[in-house]
């Protein structure tokens, strides 16, 4: 049986979990670094680097069968997007595109839900320049006929980035901004949806990533800290917490996320659906592997 090739275009933290997902019998993975020091770090892990921007990056998309990326757009564009646009004839084997994108691309709702049908109205320069990025490469499916998926992702957690890891070096806040809600997906259950897409390819579709639960911030860091054993840090209003701007800038959309069409399209049962389980279960592989 001929392996499906994963091109990884940016190799961080979702696209490393993803990697280690797949059976390595029957896919091959590159992922490209803008670091030439990061190479041997992606080695290591089995996956082929690639240096991009900096090298020729013909040949791995002549053999790619799937291509996933994570990289942002910035304020000269998207040099990921723009890659693919140059290369429509020359992906022959192309199965599957997945581009890792955000739910600030929506905007405020005032604590309201959203789902993939809701207009994109962000609230944000950040969340403008990700809703450009959502119609290029939407564009890119409708004009080039590339097999387009966009994943829009709530707050990322999981191990070696979580509450538990903030509250451990002393950073976590518990930032009170009244009627305040986030949505968040444990990094396990992205690696699942995307392994769903691509089992059930459906060109053009958007789709929210997010867990069942969405809610105040200050609520995960309390229960982090419970779990922890640790004092609860106390609260601190939003207009008298040090924040940077772009730390401050995620309070500016407020909106709770709706996950059906993951359940529903691609069959996705959440294995960590609230923080709590996700929380719970790093602690857990954390003391099995005997860390703290």
């Amino acid at each position: 049986m001929t392996k499906r090739r994963l091109l990884c275009l940016g190799f961080g933290y979702t696209a490393q979990v993803l990697a280690r997902a797949l059976p390595r019998d029957a896919w091959d993975v590159t992922g490209t670094t803008r670091d030439p020091a990061g190479l041997d770090r992606i080695a290591a892990q089995g996956v082929e680097p690639l240096l991009w921007p900096g090298s020729d990056p013909g040949p791995a998309l002549s053999q790619a069968t799937h291509v996933l990326s994570s990289v942002p757009p910035r304020e000269a564009g998207d040099p990921a997007h723009d890659l693919l646009s140059a290369h429509p004839g020359q992906m022959p084997r192309l199965e599957w595109v997945g581009l890792l994108s955000t739910t600030g691309v929506y905007g405020d709702h005032g604590g309201d839900w959203v789902d993939e049908e809701t207009p994109l109205v962000p609230a944000t320069h950040r969340g403008g320049l990700r809703a450009v990025q959502n119609d290029a490469w939407l564009r890119l499916w409708s004009e080039h006929g590339l097999p387009v998926h966009i994943f829009r992702l709530a707050g990322i957690y999981g191990p070696g980035r979580s509450a538990l890891d903030r509250l451990r070096d002393g950073t976590a806040q518990r930032i009170v901004k009244p009627g305040q809600v986030f949505s968040r997906i444990h990094v396990e259950d992205i690696v699942q949806v995307l392994l769903a897409s691509i089992a059930r390819p459906h060109p053009g579709r958007a789709y929210n990533v997010a867990d069942d639960e969405p809610g105040p911030p200050q609520d995960v860091i309390e229960h982090a800290a419970k779990l922890l054993g640790l004092p609860v840090p106390p609260d601190i209003p939003f207009d008298q917490a040090d924040l940077s701007p772009m730390a401050r800038s995620f309070y500016a959309d407020n909106k709770r996320v709706r996950n059906d069409r993951i359940k529903a399209e691609l069959g996705v049962r959440l294995a960590y659906p609230t923080y709590r389980d996700g929380l719970a279960a790093i602690l857990a592989a954390e003391r099995q592997s005997g860390g703290n």
